[in-house]
C-alpha cells in the first residue's frame, strides 16, 4: 500500500475520521452549528415578553417551540445538502418569482394576509404564519441564478418558441430583450409589490437582488440601466401615495418619518406623527410626564434607546446568559434587537464573535463559488450568501444606532419561524453545492494520478500533490 494511501485509512478513523467524512464545506457546517446554539440559547433567556403565564403560555413553551423550529430546520438542511444534483435546484429555482407575485399578491388583494408590525407581511395558513417578505428573499436570489444561467447559455425556452411562431416576435431572441424580460422585469415586479408593505425591504430586498446579477456576470453598464427605472417605480408610488391621502402605500409614511420627513406626512395624511425622529431623550424632559405627547414620545424611543443601553451594560464580559435586564423594555429584543440582546449577555467578545461568523461565511462561500463552474452554482451561493452576510449586517447595524430601523432579523438566530426555515434553504444550498465541488475535484484528482504514475513521477513528488489536491479542496 502506498504511503499516501495508508495516510488516508488512518485519517479516516476514530472520531477525526467520522468528522473527515462528512461531505459539503466544513467550515460552513461550523458557522452553522454555532449559529444554530446562539439561536437556542438566546431565544430561551430573550423570550421574556412573549411568555404569557394567564393563557398558560411561559417560557419554556416558546423555548420548545424554538426547539421544534430549529429541528424543522436542520431536518430541510439536510433535505437540500442529499440532493446530489445541481439540476434539481435549477429546475426547482425556476418557479422562484412565480411564488414570490403569487404571495406579494396574497398580501396586497389581503387573501389570508395577517399583520405584522403595523403591516400586512405574513399569510396565515391555518397552521404556520407564512412571512412573505423571508420567502421572497431567498426565492428570488434562487431565480435570478436560474435566469443568469440560462442568460448565459442562451437557453429560454419559451422566447425561442414564441420566436420561432410568430415573426413579428423575432426581436425577443435579442440578448437585451432576454435580459429585461428574464432578470430586469422580475426585479421590478417584485420590487413594486415590497414597496407596498415596506418601502425598506424593498430597498434591502432589490439591492441584494441587484448584487445576485452582478456576481452572475451582468455587465455593470447593463445594471445601470435598470436604476433610473427602480427610481421612477419609486417616485409613481409616492406621487400615489400623496395623491390618496396616504391610503395607499401606507407603509410610505411610515418610512419618510424614519428618516425625519414627519412634516410630509403629517401634510398628506392630515394627522399627527410620532416617531424615533420626533423626539429624544432630552426634548422628554420638557413635556409634563402624565401627557398623551410624553406617552407617545415615551414609547418611540423606548427600543432603540434600550438596546443602546443594553450595549453599553453588556461591557467587555457581559452580564452572563440570562441576566439581561433590557429584554424586560424591549418588545422585538428577541427579533430586531437580538444583537444588542448577545452583547449585554455575553459582551463585547460575544458580539464579535458573531461579526466574524457572518464574515466568515461570506468569505468561505466565495472560495466555494471559485471552485463552481457552473453559473448557476455561482450565482445562487453567492448571492445567497451575500443574503445572509447582508443582512447580518443591518441588523448589527441598526442596533448600533447607526442606521434607520428596518426590521432585518439576525439570520438563523432571530426569533422567527419563517425565516429560520428560508435560510435554512440557503445554508442547505450552499453545503449542497461545496459538497459537489468538492466532489468533483476529488473524482479530477483521481483520474490524474495514474496519468502522473504513468510519466514516471517519483513517489514522493505524488504524495506532495496529493496533499496539495487536499488542500485546495478543503480537507485541511
Amino acid at each position: 500500500m502506498k504511503k499516501s494511501e495508508a495516510n488516508k485509512v488512518e485519517a479516516q478513523s476514530g472520531i477525526w475520521g467520522l468528522i473527515d467524512r462528512i461531505q459539503g464545506d466544513k467550515v460552513v457546517w461550523m458557522i452553522l452549528m454555532l449559529l444554530i446554539l446562539f439561536s437556542i440559547v438566546s431565544i430561551f433567556s430573550s423570550t421574556s415578553l412573549l411568555a404569557e403565564p394567564d393563557k398558560g403560555i411561559s417560557r419554556l413553551d416558546i423555548f420548545v417551540e424554538q426547539l421544534g423550529i430549529v429541528v424543522a430546520g436542520v431536518a430541510v438542511i439536510f433535505i437540500c445538502y442529499k440532493i446530489p444534483y445541481i439540476k434539481v435546484f435549477r429546475v426547482l429555482s425556476q418557479i422562484g418569482f412565480l411564488v414570490s407575485i403569487v404571495l406579494l399578491l396574497c398580501l396586497i388583494l389581503d387573501i389570508g394576509a395577517v399583520e405584522v408590525n403595523g403591516a400586512k407581511r405574513a399569510i396565515d395558513l391555518g397552521f404556520f404564519q407564512l412571512h412573505v417578505y423571508e420567502v421572497v428573499k431567498v426565492a428570488m436570489v434562487m431565480y435570478l441564478a436560474w435566469a443568469m444561467h440560462a442568460y448565459k447559455n442562451d437557453s429560454f425556452g419559451m422566447v425561442e418558441r414564441l420566436a420561432k411562431r410568430h415573426r413579428k416576435l423575432a426581436f425577443l431572441k435579442k440578448p437585451a430583450w432576454k435580459l429585461w424580460i428574464y432578470i430586469f422585469l422580475p426585479i421590478l415586479a417584485v420590487c413594486l409589490g415590497l414597496f407596498t408593505g415596506s418601502g425598506s425591504s424593498a430597498m434591502f430586498i432589490g439591492g441584494i437582488m441587484v448584487l445576485t446579477i452582478l456576481i452572475g456576470g451582468v455587465p455593470f453598464k447593463e445594471i445601470m440601466k435598470l436604476v433610473p427605472l427602480l427610481l421612477i417605480a419609486m417616485a409613481l408610488c409616492l406621487s400615489v401615495w400623496a395623491i390618496s391621502g396616504g391610503r395607499l402605500f401606507g407603509r410610505v409614511d411610515t418610512m419618510l418619518s424614519r428618516i425625519g420627513l414627519t412634516g410630509i406626512v403629517e401634510k398628506v395624511t392630515g394627522e399627527p406623527v410620532v416617531s424615533v425622529k420626533t423626539y429624544d431623550v432630552e426634548s422628554l424632559k420638557d413635556l409634563a410626564p402624565n401627557s398623551k405627547e410624553f406617552q407617545d414620545g415615551l414609547d418611540a424611543i423606548r427600543q432603540p434607546e434600550s438596546a443602546k443601553i443594553a450595549i453599553h451594560e453588556g461591557g467587555l464580559l457581559g452580564k452572563g446568559p440570562g441576566n439581561s435586564t433590557q429584554k424586560y423594555t424591549v418588545s422585538l429584543m428577541f427579533s430586531d434587537y437580538m444583537y444588542s440582546f448577545i452583547v449585554e449577555e455575553y459582551g463585547l467578545w460575544g458580539g464579535l464573535l458573531i461579526i466574524i461568523l457572518y464574515i466568515s461565511l461570506l468569505a468561505r462561500s466565495s472560495l466555494i463559488v471559485r471552485s463552481c463552474d457552473s453559473v448557476f452554482a455561482k450565482t445562487a451561493v453567492g448571492g445567497l450568501a451575500i443574503l445572509i452576510t447582508g443582512q447580518a449586517l443591518m441588523h448589527i447595524y441598526i442596533n448600533l444606532d447607526m442606521g434607520l430601523l428596518t426590521g432585518q432579523t439576525l439570520p438563523m438566530i432571530s426569533h422567527g419561524n419563517s425565516s429560520f426555515l428560508c435560510f435554512s434553504v440557503a445554508f442547505g444550498m450552499i453545503l449542497s453545492v461545496s459538497k459537489m465541488a468538492k466532489a468533483k475535484i476529488q473524482k479530477e484528482t483521481e483520474e490524474s494520478e495514474p496519468l502522473m504514475e504513468g510519466m514516471g513521477v517519483d513517489e514522493n513528488v505524488m504524495e506532495t500533490l496529493n496533499d496539495l489536491d487536499d488542500f485546495e479542496s478543503g480537507k485541511y
